[in-house]
C-alpha cells in the first residue's frame, strides 16, 4: 500500500545561476516513476543560491529508512554535493476501516 510522503530538502551552492531549474531536473530524475510533486523556493544570499524543495505525494516507502535507502541508491553526485539538510515524514496507510482498524 502507498504511504503519504512529505520530504523537504535544502540545497545550497555558490551563485552561478539557474539553480532552481537544475534542482527541478535532478528531482525529476531521482523520483522518476514515483507519484511525488514538488514546489521549489529559490533565493540568493551572500552570493549563495539556496533552493528549498517541498516534496509531497504518495510513495511505496513504508518508513523514513526505506526512503533514505532509495535516495542513497538513486541520487546523483550533484544531489549530495549541494544538499545541506533534509526533513521527511512517511505515513504508511493503515489497514482496516478508519474507526476500528479491523474491517
Amino acid at each position: 500500500m502507498n504511504s503519504e510522503t512529505y520530504l523537504d530538502f535544502c540545497f545550497i551552492r555558490k551563485s552561478s545561476g539557474n539553480f532552481a531549474a537544475e534542482v527541478d531536473e535532478m528531482l525529476s530524475r531521482l523520483f522518476k516513476g514515483v507519484r511525488l510533486n514538488w514546489y521549489l523556493d529559490e533565493k540568493i544570499e551572500d552570493d549563495m543560491e539556496i533552493v528549498v524543495a517541498e516534496v509531497k505525494g504518495m510513495s511505496k516507502w513504508q518508513s523514513e529508512e526505506e526512503t533514505i535507502a532509495y535516495i542513497e541508491e538513486h541520487a546523483e553526485d550533484t544531489f549530495w554535493d549541494t544538499l545541506q539538510g533534509y526533513k521527511m515524514f512517511i505515513y504508511p496507510a493503515k489497514r482496516g476501516c478508519g474507526s476500528c482498524g479491523t474491517h
